[in-house]
């Protein structure tokens, strides 16, 4: 008997399914984050005739910047001498202090869970704490000069340095380290044995990266009393002398892109050289293979593991780079001049300078506080939005994988390496004098400076996507249009959402910041407090800003994990 078979009933492609409940939680935040970027935008006071109102306030900005006047020469020496050995110092410091306190922030490596527990608490609040509030505690405990920012920027950096070791222990194989405490080793020798060969090339590379960072920062604490030419920049801008002030500016530019371009190569160099130092097998099996010889493994030789290595070239290499690093350390600490009895004498003093910062208080300011808090938040978000509309574009522009003409994809590549070159203090300089003080200045410059950051994480974003599934589209006759909407831009959106949400992130800690030149937002109360002495209200400030920071922190990792 034949069973007759109804059909199936006809399916209606026109349908979609049903969004998913999980997804649409993030949805409705982007779509906030959105609306509340766009309101930031008209509260703040950006629109067009805003900004055609101060094209006269350019022209003449420009003419009252030329001709320029540069130091004489053994100044300028001087002084980027003074710059760069402030910023090697605190990033030699940081890394020095990272190194154990990734140790003990990561699984493999901590003692305990109150301890790895601990550590990363120490590590969110250096990285949540503003450099320049630091800078402000450190120059009232040693006075002005160099002293107070190499503390104050590297005590900030192990917020990203001692994170980025803490993150990158916990990706290693752990087998290593479990060989030798098998073996017998304690917890320093697993240590010693199974990490730093592995991780010595990205400890370095995190270091080169911190480094540019710093330099940039250097120039903002010179507004507040640290040496170099952040401080000659600031001089010469408070007395309104703009031809020196833009030279010194332009030498900045110059100084910052050519130590990214030294840097960025130096880190390629050595990553790739790692990376294929020894071919074939895992790290670990690379690593615990540098006693034996294939001659060896041949004539069936016992292989034993050397305790000393060879001097190869590449060990020659590592003793040659460890012998600059204390070459530059002993000329650093000579050309900044650090007295060991002012440090000792600070140390002393210790207590009764904190005990000026406590109890905070708002030193009767509430109203005006929060009014500042909110313009810093507004200046955030509509930077972002802002620069998120500039950088995307110049972004896909810039990729390898979207735009085949190289000739199209070098100028954009070299635009965003100028404008990363630019710190954001001189942009907020600039437009504060061409805008006017106040929250349309930061905005600008934040904005602009997104163009170099955002940017470049855009096209490398895009860069990383499968290409195996664009091939197949275009296989398939599908247009470089369809392609680049339907899979390149599907592929690449929760990675440009990450970054956006970053971008937001480091525009509230520069906006921040950047009030110390008037450029709006709580910055500016910041650096009054600590001139009247009111230390009390610079940690009320500092409080209100460290939970804004924490808060935006963790609605990023939330966003981030929903939408990967």
């Amino acid at each position: 008997m034949n069973t007759v078979t109804a059909p199936a009933p006809p399916v209606d492609l026109s349908r979609r399914p049903a969004p998913k409940p999980k997804n649409i939680a993030p949805a409705v935040v982007l779509l906030g984050l959105l609306a509340a970027g766009i309101w930031s935008v008209d509260a703040v006071g950006i629109n067009v005739q805003a900004i055609a109102s101060s094209l006269d306030n350019a022209v003449a900005f420009i003419q009252r910047m030329f001709p320029l006047d540069f130091p004489p020469v053994a100044e300028t020496v001087g002084m980027v001498l003074e710059t760069l050995a402030i910023v090697f110092l605190a990033t030699f410091l940081s890394v020095v202090l990272s190194v154990p306190l990734s140790l003990a922030a990561a699984r493999a490596t901590a003692t305990g869970r109150f301890s790895q527990g601990a550590a990363r608490t120490l590590i969110v609040l250096a990285r949540a704490i503003p450099d320049l509030v630091l800078a402000i505690v450190f120059l009232r405990l040693f006075g002005l000069g160099a002293t107070a920012g190499i503390l104050a920027m590297g005590f900030h950096s192990v917020g990203m340095v001692a994170k980025l070791y803490a993150d990158a222990i916990e990706e290693l194989d752990d087998g290593p380290r479990e060989s030798v405490e098998a073996a017998g080793g304690h917890r320093r020798q697993q240590i010693a044995a199974a990490i730093p060969q592995v991780l010595l090339p990205q400890m370095v590379a995190t270091a080169l990266h911190r480094f540019d960072i710093n330099l940039r920062t250097s120039v903002l604490l010179g507004y507040v009393g640290v040496g170099g030419i952040g401080l000659a920049i600031a001089d010469a801008l408070r007395t309104l002398d703009y031809q020196r002030g833009m030279a010194l500016a332009l030498l900045v530019l110059g100084l910052c892109i050519a130590i990214e371009l030294l840097s960025g190569a130096i880190r390629a160099a050595i990553m790739r050289r790692s990376g294929g130092a020894v071919s074939g097998g895992t790290w670990s099996d690379r690593l615990f293979a540098s006693g034996v010889t294939g001659a060896d493994r041949a004539a069936g030789a016992d292989a034993t593991v050397r305790l000393t290595p060879p001097w190869t070239a590449a060990r020659a290499q590592r003793f040659l780079a460890g012998a600059l690093i204390l070459v530059l350390l002993a000329a650093s600490l000579w050309r900044v001049d650090i007295s060991p009895e002012a440090l000792w004498q600070g140390l002393l003093s210790l207590p009764e300078t904190l005990g000026l910062f406590l109890p905070p208080s708002a030193g009767g300011t509430w109203g005006s506080l929060m009014e500042q808090l909110l313009l810093t938040v507004q200046i955030a978000l509509a930077s972002t939005l802002i620069g998120a509309v500039l950088a995307v574009p110049i972004g896909i522009l810039a990729a390898n994988n979207v735009v085949a003409n190289q000739a199209v994809r070098t100028f954009f590549r070299v635009l965003i390496v100028v404008v990363r070159g630019i710190p954001e203090l001189i942009l907020a300089i600039i437009f504060v004098v061409i805008s006017g003080l106040g929250g349309v200045a930061g905005t600008l410059a934040l904005a602009v400076g997104a163009v170099g950051l955002l940017s470049k994480l855009v096209a490398d974003s895009l860069e990383e996507t499968d290409t195996e599934v664009q091939d197949a589209m275009r296989t398939a006759g599908a247009s470089e249009a369809q392609v680049f909407f339907a899979a390149t831009i599907r592929q690449a959106a929760p990675a440009f959402i990450a970054h956006t949400m970053y971008l937001l992130d480091s525009n509230i800690r520069a906006a921040t910041l950047l009030g110390v030149v008037g450029a709006g937002g709580i910055g500016f109360l910041l650096l009054n407090a600590s001139r009247v002495n009111q230390f009390d209200v610079v940690t009320l400030i500092l409080i209100l800003m460290v939970v804004v920071v924490l808060a935006v922190e963790v609605l990023s990792m939330w966003l981030r994990r929903a939408v990967r």
